[in-house]
């Protein structure tokens, strides 16, 4: 009873005594003194409380099964990207964010596959390889990817005019590791702004782009799970990344071809790009 700006920290933190779940216990406990501290040293009015709790709820509001603007958020307050670095290795292929748009399963794909069903755009190939950090390669291996089309759209942005799946494929690598697969290359692009989220880049003065990429998660029996990008070296945000997930080692040359054997060979028509990415996934932990 009779509690002050003093004292209501420690009655709140006395409440989690009894949670069961150790880890539960940590994160309520350091999650709450960290929000009150930031209430006490802004000294926070009435209005402006309520104003923090009218945008999460619009931010949830503004999430369904297509959209998810919470990981949005997470995303363009650098939080994704933390949780990433704390939890990657030193070791093997670096890892970055999932972002929104994994929302539905990638279509299952033979290697060779174009992930392209629209035909539009500047035809790419992808070659690369999974292998463990000996260099030992990872056969069967999966390999999931996604991106979006050459006008920067991923297809659940746009069901009427995207085929589901376009940009989308699930693969497995062969007895040597090796993964290829068809696509156009991707166009930088802004993240959602017609929501909470993109309010507050605006009252900001940030802007929402993000550089051209394809998203990656390689997967091998044993071995710890990755998820990263390959990003388009030379291209527009390379240095500005609105989510902030870009790193050096991740940035790929997409290399202008024109030999007519070479787009014979893959099933494409010139000029194409090509690009390689070779994964390197640690052991898990055990």
């Amino acid at each position: 009873m009779d509690l002050n700006d003093e004292t209501v920290l420690g009655a709140v933190l006395t409440s989690f005594a009894d949670t069961p779940d150790p880890r539960l216990k940590a994160i309520l406990e350091t999650i709450t003194r960290h929000i009150h501290a930031a209430v006490r040293e802004l000294r926070l009015t009435n209005r402006e409380w309520e104003q923090a709790i009218e945008f999460l709820t619009a931010v949830g509001h503004k999430t369904d099964e297509t959209r998810q603007e919470f990981v949005l958020l997470s995303d363009v307050l650098g939080i994704s990207m933390l949780v990433e670095t704390i939890n990657g290795g030193e070791l093997g292929t670096e890892s970055t964010v999932l972002g929104p748009f994994h929302m539905v399963d990638s279509p299952l794909r033979n290697l060779g596959d174009s992930i392209d069903l629209i035909g539009t755009g500047t035809p790419c190939v992808i070659t690369g390889s999974v292998a463990d950090l000996d260099g030992s390669p990872l056969g069967g291996a999966t390999i999931d990817v996604w991106q979006c089309d050459e006008n920067g759209f991923y297809d659940v942005q746009q069901p009427d005019s995207q085929p589901a799946g376009n940009g989308r494929g699930f693969f497995h690598t062969d007895e040597h590791g090796e993964f290829w697969f068809r696509t156009v290359v991707p166009s930088h692009y802004p993240i959602p702004t017609d929501g909470p989220v993109g309010a507050l880049l605006a009252a900001t003065a940030r802007h929402p782009y993000r550089p051209a990429h394809i998203h990656v998660i390689a997967d091998a029996a044993g071995h710890e799970p990755l998820t990263t990008h390959m990003f388009v070296a030379n291209g527009p945000y390379v240095d500005s990344d609105a989510v902030f997930a870009v790193r050096s080692s991740l940035v790929t040359d997409f290399t202008e071809v024109t030999a007519p054997a070479e787009a014979e060979r893959f099933g494409v028509t010139t000029p194409f790009r090509r690009a390689r990415f070779d994964i390197r996934l640690r052991r898990a932990v055990t």
